[in-house]
């Protein structure tokens, strides 16, 4: 018995759990999946059952697609306050692979501060472990990285309405390109992400070993929409990146932008599609790139 037990922990370790395998998206994220009348709604204390890590992701949920509850009141519910904590055990190898891509696991959130676009999870995964191995609660803020440390903690500002939110980061994910984070339920409602699905999002990591300073200043939000942006290449020659761009003019993907950056000291030209008018379209476009044989590009929100 303890040789399984211990066979179960090592294949846990492994396993980057709730958000290791392929998420359907809950229902009203982009349109894409609805609630089927017969799924259950889980409240916060229906955690009485096992989780066995030891099946396939494809069949480790009771629920087949993800799904939310009825609209919650956040008034009520309590932010994180960002604390020094000891590394989790799990979820934490650098690099790990993840459907044939590389992640590699960020020292610390310090100094951490991206753009993009968040989702979130609800129903299907209350309750079940996350990355880390703790449980997964849809009503706490919380949410998924792909590179911060678990745990770690950040604040997420939703670029659109100024709405901003700490959550404690235990999980792993999203896994789906185009995405920057994965907030619970919770946590985007709070910043009015829900019913949406997704929104645009600024993520900067909290430092708690800096008393008075752990909190980085909130992005200033003009009113004005950020625009979306497709980045398919970087060049130190003019002459490449004017190459690719005529290319993506012709295939008639939007309007394409080359621009002078410096990347870690050096001059480059960066070959952009955008600004694009939804996530959605960003989507679609990404996908019609890779038909190309080009990169899979990054996405950009200015």
């Amino acid at each position: 018995m303890r040789l399984a037990r211990v066979a179960l922990v090592l294949a846990a370790g492994l396993l980057l759990a709730a958000c290791g395998g392929h998420r359907t998206k809950p229902a009203h994220r982009d349109g894409h999946s609805r609630t089927s009348p017969s799924s259950p709604s889980r409240t916060s204390g229906d955690d009485r059952f096992e989780d066995d890590l030891s099946k396939p992701q494809g069949s480790r949920y009771r629920d087949g697609e993800d799904s939310v509850p009825p609209p919650l009141d956040v008034s009520k519910l309590v932010e994180p306050v960002p604390k020094v904590e000891p590394r989790s055990l799990y979820g934490n190898k650098s690099p790990y692979s993840v459907r044939g891509k590389s992640y590699r696991v960020l020292p610390s959130a310090r100094g951490y501060d991206e753009r993009g676009i968040a989702s979130f999870y609800g129903n299907k995964f209350h309750g079940y472990k996350t990355s880390s191995l703790e449980t997964y609660d849809m009503y706490a803020f919380s949410a998924a990285s792909t590179t911060l440390p678990l745990p770690s903690y950040a604040r997420v500002t939703n670029l659109e309405t100024g709405k901003s939110v700490i959550v404690r980061v235990n999980d792993r994910g999203p896994f789906h390109d185009n995405r920057l984070i994965d907030l619970s339920y919770a946590a985007a409602v709070k910043i009015g992400i829900w019913p949406k699905g997704t929104g645009l999002v600024e993520v900067q990591g909290i430092d708690p070993s800096r008393p008075g300073k752990e909190l980085p200043p909130a992005p200033v939000v003009t009113g004005s929409h950020p625009g979306i942006y497709l980045q398919i290449g970087a060049f130190a020659d003019a002459d490449n990146a004017n190459r690719l761009a005529q290319r993506l003019r012709q295939a008639n993907l939007g309007a394409v932008q080359v621009t002078d950056a410096v990347i870690n000291g050096q001059r480059v030209r960066r070959v952009r599609v955008g600004p694009l008018a939804s996530v959605d379209r960003a989507d679609q476009v990404s996908s019609r790139i890779e038909g190309m044989g080009l990169p899979r590009p990054q996405v950009a929100v200015d």
